[in-house]
């Protein structure tokens, strides 16, 4: 299981980043999705993310467990706290914080020496929506907030929708990172106008950064065959 999770790590973690992020399209019932579907895919990332910190050190997994363990427990315990802000703020800051040590461990692994292959493909795709999962779950802390932080949002405020508001902010960072911009959900408080500034920036810079390493490994390879 272990040479498995190792050696299609990056697979592995692209395939619970799509399914966590885009299940919604098979599901109408939102409230069996926070119930039952949010924490199975929740495992399903805490497993997927342990190849990609193999042999990296006790301390990096050290906090990944913690981290996962959060990831894990939290979604659980929204029907039951789900109505309690600080709990709310906590468990926004907890996934946000998750879904970023990931992405630093796979950028890491991006900018090391080595030629264009197939773990450098699918390392590349999870970076994006490592930062789509990363900004939900910043801006979600904003939105239970001030439920005026958005507009154009078709969930009404309240714990019954917390399904529905993700799936909301994981189309508006979708488009924001990539730069789509439709402008049906738009920033209302200059706390998520600024924000979704700074997530537009960091999409396009990430796409540059990305593109560099894929030529500079790309060179690297041709000069080596040659």
């Amino acid at each position: 299981m272990k040479k498995f999770l190792q050696t299609y790590k990056y697979e592995i973690l692209l395939f619970s980043l799509i399914q966590h992020l885009f299940v919604g399209v098979f599901l109408t019932d939102m409230a069996f999705y926070t119930k039952v579907v949010w924490p199975i895919n929740m495992i399903i990332l805490g497993i997927a993310s342990t190849g990609v910190f193999i042999e990296k050190g006790k301390l990096r997994n050290w906090i990944k467990s913690i981290l996962t363990l959060g990831a894990i427990v939290f979604p659980l315990s929204v029907p039951f706290l789900g109505s309690n802000a600080i709990f709310m703020f906590t468990l926004n800051v907890s996934l946000a914080v998750f879904y970023f040590f990931i992405f630093i461990e796979v950028l890491r692994f991006l900018m090391k020496p080595s030629y264009i292959n197939r773990d450098i493909i699918t390392a590349s795709a999870c970076g994006y929506f490592l930062l789509v999962e990363t900004s939900v779950f910043i801006l979600q802390n904003f939105y239970y907030a001030n439920p005026n932080s958005f507009k154009g949002m078709d969930a009404t405020f309240s714990v019954a929708n917390s399904a529905n508001i993700f799936i909301d902010l994981v189309y508006f960072c979708s488009i924001t990172i990539t730069s789509i911009g439709f402008g049906d959900i738009t920033p209302n408080t200059h706390f998520t106008k600024l924000i979704t500034s700074f997530l537009g920036i960091t999409g396009q810079f990430y796409s540059v950064v990305l593109v560099g390493i894929l030529i500079s490994k790309f060179t690297s390879s041709n000069s080596s065959n040659q």
